[in-house]
């Protein structure tokens, strides 16, 4: 019997490889690919199992992900698992010391971009899915996968299309699928983004009129961006992180004989529950007024909002944090609670009050880098761990 077992575990994990394999082996770059062929191979190993599904659409009716549905016998909360099928660039090819799109497994690891993050992830919950659905009857409430792209846009329009769906389930808590053995990840900072137009008069930069550029302009706002004073962790709230603020990009000029009349610049602020998107914005228009103060010109400093998102943080013992945590602790990993810096995914969700996590899986190198690839050895261990995790949540 226990051989019985052990032989359907194997050929099971050589299912989700093979299946990630090809998934890999359709370029799906955010931004730059068709992601069909990538839906397409899911949609057909999905139809081929007769395991329930449909397409999400955006607004403008473009393709943005796949969403399968696992009703239970009894009614109660649905619960999602979530790994996007989009991926970063490839970056410099000729860095890489194997194809990008191979796909191919060498010394026990997977290859390719997307191996990572987070198409390895993708056909695991697949694979849970086909198992569960036949023993549906015998669940409470439901379970969807959900199967997104243009993730790595920031546009989230898979996420976004799903939580606007009318006819989808709202989820209670999400599961995301990015990898990494050691962390459950269970909270993020927050983040609020804006654009900043920094104006001034042009002229020569030949002419004896002494006149103060946009650059020298936006240099000294970046001066006062770069040394404002951010409260530290706030212990009250238990957060375990402080605010940042990054200025991100800085265009302006060109030539060399104009002094520009004009200098973009982005601003990207990571937050707190002690210091939010208000105290974000307070914080840059006050810089900008000083610049306008000290250096005035003939238009004021533009600033325009462009993102906010919420920090998120679940207690360990919240769900969906819990079950998961639970479940590796049952199969004999150390596995700790983290809140990232990084926003993520779970920002989003946290903004439409749906619980996450964010970060459970294998091994891996590479990841948005080059050399992408994933450790498969831990990967039984891990899918166990989803899978009990689901069964726990539904009930079962």
């Amino acid at each position: 019997m226990s051989e019985n077992l052990s032989q359907a575990g194997e050929a099971r994990t050589a299912s989700v490889v093979e299946l990630a394999s090809e998934l890999i082996r359709r370029p799906s770059r955010a931004g730059i690919d068709d992601y069909g062929p990538v839906l397409g191979v899911l949609e057909d190993w999905l139809a081929a199992r007769a395991v329930p599904h449909r397409r999400l659409h955006d607004a403008a009716g473009t393709l943005v992900g796949l969403l399968v549905e696992i009703p239970g016998g009894r009614p109660g909360p649905w619960w999602t698992l979530d790994a996007c099928v989009d991926t970063a660039p490839y970056g410099d090819e000729t860095a890489w010391s194997f194809p990008p799109a191979c796909g191919d497994i060498v010394d026990g690891w997977l290859r390719g971009r997307g191996a990572a993050d987070s198409k390895l992830a993708a056909s695991m919950f697949c694979h849970i899915a086909a198992d569960l659905a036949p023993r549906a009857a015998d669940l409470v409430g439901g379970l969807a996968v959900l199967l997104d792209v243009d993730e790595h846009t920031g546009g989230f329009g898979g996420a976004r299309a799903y939580l606007a769906d009318r006819h989808a389930a709202r989820p209670a808590g999400v599961m995301i699928g990015y990898p990494g053995l050691d962390e459950v990840v269970v909270g993020g900072r927050g983040l609020w983004r804006a654009t900043i137009i920094v104006h001034a008069p042009s002229g020569h930069s030949g002419s004896s009129k002494t006149v103060v550029g946009a650059i020298s302009r936006a240099a000294h706002l970046v001066r006062l961006l770069d040394t404002a004073e951010l409260p530290g962790v706030d212990d009250g709230s238990g957060f375990p992180l402080p605010p940042k603020l990054s200025v991100t990009a800085f265009h302006g000029g060109q030539g060399f004989s104009v002094t520009p009349d004009r200098v973009d610049i982005n601003v990207d602020v990571r937050t707190t529950p002690g210091f939010d998107a208000h105290d974000a914005e307070t914080l840059i228009r006050k810089a900008v007024a000083e610049l306008d103060a000290e250096l005035p010109a003939p238009a004021p400093t533009e600033v325009t909002p462009v993102a906010a998102w919420p920090p998120f943080r679940l207690a360990e013992r919240e769900q969906p944090a819990a079950a998961l945590l639970g479940a590796a602790a049952e199969a004999g990993l150390t596995v700790t609670a983290k809140t990232a810096g990084p926003s993520n995914i779970g920002n989003l969700l946290a903004g439409e009050g749906i619980a996450a996590t964010a970060g459970f899986g294998v091994p891996y190198e590479g990841l948005h880098g080059i050399d992408e690839r994933a450790h498969l050895a831990e990967l039984p261990t891990v899918y166990a761990v989803y899978r009990r995790a689901v069964l726990g949540l539904l009930g079962s």
